[in-house]
């Protein structure tokens, strides 16, 4: 039941960036419509979040104040026509910011779940600093994923990127749900 309740807790951290993926579509008004949603999805979902300062939060809300400004405002096609590689490359940029600052943004989390006491045990930022780095290293696979789309138009499917990205993130939190359980054994024993 941890587990579960683990995982959401993580999918809810990323449900903005989730959302976006699913709802922004093909056309200029749906990227409009995705935008907002999930400028808004930043703020209820993350208000918690967002009060105790955590990196991941902060980064996608400004993310999504920036692209309402620059594609519903601005119009920028630019931007709008490169989406992919920018929203890849600003959540890669986010999380390995929270690395090379020292405060892996896993770190926020797992405070969350543990006595303060515990707070600064070297195990557990080394621990926290390694998952952060894999979720970069998954960011930044989706973002050259973006890249290579960019530069190599109909190549494949549409959906077949689509299913990339959504592959990375559940990656992810299953490698995050595995690695604290092999984590959380070792320190039991």
């Amino acid at each position: 039941m941890k587990d579960i309740k683990d995982i959401i807790k993580f999918i809810i951290g990323f449900l903005p960036w989730i959302l976006f993926l699913f709802i922004s579509g093909h056309t200029l008004v749906s990227l409009e419509h995705a935008i907002i949603i999930c400028l808004l999805a930043s703020i209820l979902t993350g208000y918690s979040a967002l009060r105790k300062r955590f990196i991941l939060q902060w980064g996608t809300l400004a993310f999504f104040v920036i692209c309402a400004v620059v594609v519903n405002l601005m119009e920028n096609m630019f931007v709008i026509k490169h989406m992919g590689i920018f929203s890849n490359g600003f959540l890669a940029a986010i999380v390995w910011f929270t690395v090379l600052t020292g405060k892996p943004f896993t770190l926020q989390y797992a405070r969350e779940e543990i006595p303060e006491e515990k707070w600064n045990e070297p195990s557990l930022i080394k621990g926290c600093n390694f998952m952060a780095v894999v979720w970069g290293c998954l960011m930044t696979f989706s973002m050259l994923v973006a890249v290579f789309k960019a530069f190599n138009p109909g190549m494949f499917p549409e959906k077949t990127y689509f299913d990339v990205s959504l592959t990375t993130i559940a990656v992810g939190i299953i490698f995050t749900q595995l690695y604290k359980n092999i984590k959380r054994k070792r320190t039991a024993n």
